[in-house]
């Protein structure tokens, strides 16, 4: 059985696939299966045992290049992953995005059996389910998002879901945060709390002045060392959590593989529902999870042992810094 995984973006969903692809690899070993991923996210499946394949595309520069000169390019490159897709010879695929553009790409697999969510669900389901021909409806108990994801598995008669989170290890990568983190005067074994003040949507951030807040106060009475991880446009917001801020170190630039090894080294992690929140989960690291707009029984960090504070009214600015202390306090013990 040759099977297609669509799951193109963001950073935290693709963490969350990653079960779908244990469960395939361990209950159907003789299948092969194809990862149809966003090339920026893609780093996230090298050297993944589960996956046989990954086709990374760009429709982020797809939309950018949507103009005169760049119509040709686009189009070239659609056909390309077209006659990839087609090449292959799926027998499934699977889309877990459930929007526009991965229905079209899920039908341009060519597979005879197009799994997806039921109409009803997502935000552009009525225009995914026109690209599959087999709908799910996840049972009321799968209420985080990772048990829904698996629940599109029930046609192919798999069995016991496989929960687990395989991320890459890169030794450089461990290499280069061990050398910046002794280069901040951070012991091995030292609590080590790991603060991300962004998120992909303004309402979704916690402010910065919060977080410094937070910060200092972690210093002060938990005896922890704070570091601040950034990511594009986020330094700004990570300078003014860790500018001039006693036992506040700002991280370096990361790539992905330098972030988890950051997040492997953290006591705890804080942060929004955002990306590397659910990397920090994803590698057994306790979290505290922000949750304003989104849900944090859907969304929240998936795993044991994590903590989240969910706004009553939907804004952030709702929680206030005591509360996060006291559950990061509850996590370093």
């Amino acid at each position: 059985m040759r099977i297609a995984l669509v799951k193109l973006s963001s950073l935290g969903d693709v963490v969350h696939a990653l079960p779908v692809a244990a469960t395939v690899k361990r209950r159907l070993p003789h299948a092969h299966l194809t990862w149809v991923v966003e090339r920026r996210e893609a780093m996230l499946l090298a050297g993944n045992p589960d996956v046989d394949a990954v086709v990374p595309i760009d429709t982020r520069s797809w939309r950018r290049r949507w103009r005169p000169r760049g119509v040709a390019d686009t189009l070239g490159a659609v056909g390309i992953l077209h006659r990839r897709l087609r090449d292959s010879k799926f027998d499934v695929a699977l889309d877990l995005q459930g929007l526009a553009k991965s229905g079209l790409v899920t039908v341009a697999t060519g597979a005879p059996l197009r799994i997806g969510f039921d109409r009803q669900w997502g935000r552009e389901g009525r225009l995914n389910a026109l690209f599959t021909n087999r709908r799910i409806t996840p049972p009321a108990a799968a209420r985080h998002v990772v048990e829904q994801y698996l629940a599109l598995l029930g046609p192919l008669g798999v069995g016991e879901p496989v929960r687990e989170f395989w991320l890459p290890v890169q030794p450089r990568a461990e290499a280069r945060i061990e050398q910046a983190l002794m280069a901040a005067g951070l012991k091995p074994r030292q609590r080590l709390v790991v603060i991300n003040p962004g998120a992909g949507r303004p309402d979704k951030r916690w402010p910065p002045e919060r977080f410094r807040a937070l910060a200092a106060r972690l210093v002060d009475d938990a005896a922890a060392n704070v570091m601040v991880v950034w990511g594009p446009s986020e330094q700004e917001a990570a300078y003014a959590i860790a500018d001039a801020q006693r036992g506040v170190v700002l991280a370096p630039p990361t790539d992905l593989t330098e972030l988890i090894a950051v997040l492997r080294r953290a006591s705890v992690m804080i942060a929004a529902d955002t990306g590397p929140l659910h990397l920090a989960a994803a590698v057994g690291t306790p979290c505290v999870g922000l949750y304003g707009p989104t849900s944090a029984v859907r969304n929240g960090p998936s795993g044991e042992g994590h903590r989240v504070l969910q706004a009553d009214d939907g804004r952030m600015t709702s929680i206030a810094v005591g509360a996060v202390a006291r559950l990061v306090a509850d996590l370093l013990g």
